[in-house]
């Protein structure tokens, strides 16, 4: 599955009131480290498939989502869990840090 991309209009429905949790991927095309983790962020959305949700925000275009959880430097993932941030990964990570967040979530 697909990483969804989520605007403010639809950042609650698809974020906030998800009944699993939500990797979301802020982002700019300008970005090279965000270049970098998106094949890997594509990847976990297809490993965890019906386990987690991974969104993507164009941080550029989504100035109000990223003043609202203080995004100052991008790639930025946040973890949230029933509508709260749970863990968050600044930078361009390894896989295995993402996805030690990841199972970290799932277990609690």
């Amino acid at each position: 599955m697909k990483p969804v991309a989520v605007t403010a209009k639809t950042f609650e429905a698809e974020v906030l009131k998800s009944e699993i949790p939500v990797l979301v991927d802020f982002w700019a095309d300008w970005c090279g480290p965000c270049k970098t983790i998106a094949p890997i962020v594509e990847t976990l959305a297809g490993s965890y498939e019906g386990k987690l949700k991974v969104a993507k925000v164009d941080i550029g275009k989504e100035l109000t989502i990223g003043k609202r959880y203080e995004i100052r430097s991008i790639p930025t993932l946040l973890l949230f869990k029933k509508g709260k941030v749970v863990s968050q990964i600044v930078g361009s990570v390894p896989k295995a840090k993402i996805e030690g967040a990841i199972k970290a979530a799932l277990e609690v």
